[in-house]
């Protein structure tokens, strides 16, 4: 589908950012009509209701009903600032308009729809590379829900049905964005039971964590610092680190082996810090060192 080179970005004066850069990576379907929680976090993760806020709604197959949706929600919670990237195909992510708005912003919504679609869109262009600007050097903070968090890690899942157990061929996956380098996200976890899913995907690529996100339920990583977990469900890391599998002897319909998984569940309401501090003396260690791979920014990309 996409091209698989692309530059690095490595400045070696790059300005600090003006304020903790953050992602809030929504497993779908949050409040946007109660309490609102997720939302709530994220405008006071952009600066409050000052804060400027751009939504991208490329992924979706309804753009205008989805910014209708977010700009009344926006609204009410006072954002006076909130508008929709005029970011549609390919040769709308080469506007320079475009790369000054992304870079003015303090806070960029991804809406849900098809991951694929959105980075048909956005891989290797001006866009993309003024998006890892504005949160490497900016501090801007990046939200992503459904396919908008799907497309956060670096390895995506494209395409894959909820299978009831690991299955060679049960996923396909592409390129993403590339905000979280270590670690695939799926999305909806608990709800469409994807775990096999997730788990299908870490056979081929052991190199990886797998984090399931439930609906309503975000989680936040604080770069080089801490995750949070809010909303009203949990996320579910899974390390295939010391994993044995006989996934490269076995045929696409077989069942595979998979042994020595190891697997987290962080419910909402529960923060994990990199301050030794912070640490309760009941984690274990490879807790520590999945902490260190999911806050790990990553490389500039451009």
């Amino acid at each position: 589908m996409l091209g698989m080179a692309s530059g690095l970005l490595v400045p070696s004066a790059m300005a600090q950012p003006v304020r903790q850069a953050r992602l809030v990576v929504i497993g779908g379907a949050e409040d946007r009509m109660q309490d609102r929680i997720i939302l709530r976090k994220f405008v006071d993760y952009c600066g409050g209701k000052a804060s400027r806020i751009r939504l991208i709604t490329a992924a979706s197959g309804v753009p205008d009903v989805v910014w209708s949706s977010y700009r009344q929600v926006f609204q009410e919670l006072g954002v006076g600032d909130f508008q929709c990237l005029a970011l549609s195909d390919r040769d709308s992510a080469y506007a320079p308009e475009l790369q000054q708005d992304i870079l003015q912003a303090d806070g960029i919504f991804i809406s849900g729809g098809d991951q694929s679609k959105l980075m048909q869109v956005l891989w290797e262009t001006p866009a993309f590379s003024s998006l890892h600007e504005a949160f490497h050097v900016r501090g801007c903070c990046m939200a992503g829900t459904s396919a908008g968090a799907a497309v956060m890690s670096r390895h995506m899942i494209s395409q894959g049905a909820a299978v009831l157990r690991p299955s060679k061929e049960a996923t396909q996956t592409d390129i993403g964005l590339g905000f979280i380098t270590q670690a695939v996200v799926d999305q909806h976890f608990s709800e469409r039971r994807r775990l096999a899913r997730l788990l299908s995907t870490l056979a081929l690529r052991p190199d990886l964590l797998g984090v399931g996100i439930d609906e309503d339920t975000a989680l936040v990583i604080e770069r080089n610092k801490a995750i949070e977990i809010i909303g009203r469900g949990a996320v579910t890391v899974v390390d295939p680190t010391r994993m044995r599998s006989n996934v490269e002897q076995v045929n696409a319909e077989d069942q595979m082996e998979m042994l020595g998984v190891e697997l987290h569940m962080l419910p909402s309401g529960h923060r994990y810090s990199l301050d030794a501090k912070d640490a309760p003396a009941h984690w274990p260690d490879q807790l520590k060192k999945v902490l260190t791979r999911l806050v790990d920014p990553g490389p500039m990309r451009g």
